[in-house]
């Protein structure tokens, strides 16, 4: 009995006469443990994908990116946990686990290409032991793996990575407070700590300015 396969998995596959090839990846890839290589490559990632699903049954896709070697880790061979930093205010990704456990997880590496793929079930805690070990974590999410697969790197268009984004947090460095809550249009909305730190990094700005970094791609957005 397949665990990935619903009766409209099968339906596509047949119409394709791809269901024996649908079987053998199946039987040949997915794995329910994460082995040394898939910890290796995914702990060295410094950025993935996560899919969760919301309170109406939609699902939703956010980038999470951190220091790569120390934002993503393996805990066992069953479990993997990445910290929540701060957002926009709507912990959509979080409030969506926790209302609904199941999530999906893409690894890709770029330059090789090369990507895994993670479904499993999550659970989101401001009082997991590993808190502490990322700077300026908030949150930590857990997820106990269900389903891990090595996906064919084809179709991964190659890319190089030119630097490191400098708002992730790193215990070296002071981390720049997000220049969209610079916006005065946002400013009243704050809470007392981001408010000061705005006042600390030149007060507030238009959001004209803001945008005009964000179309010219500008880091200081």
């Amino acid at each position: 009995m397949s665990r990935l396969y619903g009766e409209q998995h099968r339906a596509r596959q047949d119409q394709f006469d791809s269901r024996k090839m649908a079987d053998r990846v199946e039987e040949l890839a997915v794995v329910t443990e994460i082995s040394e290589e898939a910890a290796a490559f995914i702990e060295q990632r410094d950025m993935f994908f996560l899919s969760t699903v919301d309170h109406q049954g939609r699902p939703t896709v956010s980038y999470k990116g951190g220091e790569a070697g120390a934002f993503v880790r393996v805990v066992d061979e069953h479990t993997l946990a990445f910290p929540s930093f701060d957002g926009n205010g709507m912990y959509f990704s979080m409030g969506n686990i926790d209302g609904h456990a199941e999530v999906g997880m893409l690894f890709i590496d770029f330059e090789k290409p090369h990507r895994i793929r993670v479904q499993g079930k999550a659970s989101v805690s401001a009082d997991d032991p590993l808190l502490s070990t990322w700077k300026e974590a908030e949150l930590v999410v857990r997820v106990t793996v269900s389903e891990l697969w090595q996906n064919c790197p084809r179709y991964i268009h190659r890319y190089q990575k030119v630097k490191d984004s400098h708002y992730v947090p790193k215990a070296d460095c002071e981390t720049p407070v997000a220049a969209w809550k610079r916006v005065d249009e946002v400013n009243d909305v704050l809470n007392d700590k981001d408010r000061q730190k705005v006042e600390e990094s030149g007060g507030t700005m238009p959001i004209e300015e803001w945008m005009s970094y964000v179309q010219s791609g500008d880091e200081k957005a």
